[in-house]
């Protein structure tokens, strides 16, 4: 079979080279900006962010890995009331961001809001000074936020392995008399370690990007500080040396990540019989519907409900929605669709550029793997590390025009491009699995008849890429549609998506027309979650059975 092209080769390679320039960009500007300015963050910034990072990422790392274990071994090895419906609900806090869960609670938890006006009201208080819950405003209050929006990546993975485990490893422990707690610490929480270690490295790299919910909650992390360090002080060099900073956290995580992946065979056991789930009666039944709804309740119910609740009385009392809202659900919808196209083509490149150079495949997968290194990346640091060559790209693309200013920022394209890299990682990897599945005889087939690279992927692959070319592109518009860090620090003057809309509504107080811009990304988030339940449906041993 003929290797692919020079083009497809060389472009590939130039997408990967143009994922790590942000990075080579972000080294050069730190290095390069003196040591005063790393004598000042060391000594006011860092300590304290590096601090509240470190808290924030251990607490939130214990919740999501007591909350998601616990309920992926609850839903796999006992049956109880409700199971069926939890066992998919229990994903459905990964269609809200974390930013939009934490708007919502800051207005449930007021002094003066419903939660705490009814426990008062239950306790017989009449005043926020007779009785109060602890301020959300907190670390403690950021973990709860985090944790219970993030738990969904650890309760997936964990619960994949536990499907896989055998049986007779978990009856082989009670037979030596071993309880079910001893048999599932010593027998199934190990085999299933590579799997939460994958889902704690991705529901830790979420938290690390976050900015809308640790800002909003007060807390002071390396992602605040790189936002208010270029934003609200106009320092550039110091913002680009915080991120630098987080670029370490980053490599531990995906070390952490990788090392989980490399592991992960040995929790398998194919061919082998499932753990049959254990049916409980009475209060244990019930304790055990409670637990598995709990995270879903906090994690979704209540935010979605406040969210409805507020869209529903804004729209009561004719406030309808106004046309800056309206503009930005278009900006949102826009960028959306550029970045899922720029991604979407990208991922093609690589996916099919890999799979094409044959032998060389393996010293080839170098690009893959580089062009998926964007997701890792936090939008704050991968805005940081592009505005400087986008800047420089810019400016020469405008003397060339003979036009002032900056067209490609201006235009938002530089938004389009931050996006695609650091979403690109969805369609590279969906590509790749729907490739793999492709018999290689086709492809041969097609090149010996004298079909060109370029002309195989058209008419022999594209077709059966579909499903995964739209699973990918999906996943990617509605992770656009939800980015808020690169969003904020790149967009044009006087563009607003769903997400800044909110962010802007909720620094100001107004709530009832920021609940509307959050229900609108709640509701576009819900399609790929279901798809996400479905598959998961799918792969139920109790499903293949029926």
């Amino acid at each position: 079979m003929k290797a692919v092209g020079p083009v497809w080769r060389a472009a590939s390679i130039l997408i990967a080279l143009g994922v790590l320039a942000p990075v080579l960009s972000l080294a050069w500007l730190a290095l390069g900006s003196g040591l005063q300015h790393w004598a000042h963050l060391a000594e006011h910034v860092l300590p304290q962010a590096a601090l509240n990072t470190a808290m924030l990422l251990a607490g939130v790392g214990v919740l999501v890995l007591v909350i998601g274990t616990g309920c992926a071994w609850l839903v796999t090895a006992c049956d109880f009331p409700g199971r069926r419906v939890l066992h998919w609900a229990l994903l459905l806090p990964l269609a809200m961001p974390t930013y939009i869960v934490a708007f919502a609670y800051l207005d449930l938890l007021h002094p003066i809001g419903p939660v705490q006006g009814a426990l008062r009201w239950a306790l017989g208080f009449d005043s926020p000074r007779q009785f109060r819950l602890p301020d959300l405003r907190s670390m403690p209050g950021a973990i709860f936020v985090l944790g219970f929006v993030l738990y969904p990546y650890v309760y997936m993975t964990a619960r994949a392995m536990f499907m896989t485990q055998p049986a007779h490893l978990m009856e082989a422990a009670r037979t030596l008399g071993e309880s079910r707690g001893g048999a599932f610490f010593r027998v199934a929480l190990p085999l299933a370690r590579p799997a939460l270690a994958v889902g704690l490295s991705l529901a830790l790299l979420e938290a690390l990007n976050d900015i809308g919910a640790s800002e909003f909650l007060g807390i002071q992390t390396l992602t605040v500080a790189v936002y208010t360090t270029w934003i609200t002080r106009s320092d550039l060099a110091g913002a680009a040396q915080i991120a630098c900073a987080m670029l370490i956290v980053v490599v531990a995580l995906v070390l952490l990540e990788r090392n989980g992946r490399r592991h992960q065979r040995f929790g398998s056991a194919q061919r082998m019989r499932a753990i049959q789930p254990r049916r409980l009666h009475g209060a244990a039944a019930w304790a055990a519907s409670a637990a598995a709804a709990l995270p879903v309740a906090i994690g979704f119910v209540a935010p979605a409900l406040y969210l409805v609740w507020e869209t529903a009385k804004r729209l009561r009392q004719g406030g309808g929605i106004s046309d800056g809202l309206l503009a930005s659900l278009g900006n949102t919808l826009a960028l959306a669709a550029g970045v899922t196209l720029a991604a979407v083509a990208a991922g093609l490149v690589v996916a099919w550029a890999v799979r094409s150079q044959g032998s060389t495949v393996n010293r080839a997968r170098w690009q893959a793997r580089v062009a998926t290194l964007g997701y890792a990346v936090p939008g704050t640091v991968l805005a940081i590390g592009l505005l400087t060559p986008a800047l420089a790209f810019d400016a020469a693309l405008g003397a060339l025009m003979g036009r002032e200013g900056l067209p490609l920022m201006s235009a938002g394209i530089v938004l389009v491009i931050a996006c695609a890299i650091r979403f690109l990682a969805m369609p590279v990897g969906g590509i790749e699995a729907g490739l793999a599945r492709i018999p290689p005889a086709l492809e041969q087939a097609s090149r010996l008849l004298g079909e060109t690279a370029g002309g195989t992927l058209r008419r022999v692959h594209l077709p059966l890429l579909q499903p995964a070319i739209a699973a990918g592109a999906l996943l990617v518009f509605v992770d656009a549609m939800k980015e808020l860090p690169a969003t904020l620090l790149l967009r044009p003057a006087n563009f607003d998506t769903l997400a800044t809309w909110l962010y802007a509504e909720a620094a100001r107080g107004t709530y009832e027309e920021g609940a509307i811009a959050a229900l609108a990304i709640v509701l576009a988030g819900l399609l790929p979650v279901i798809l996400l339940a479905r598959n998961q449906l799918g792969t139920h041993p109790e499903t293949l059975r029926a």
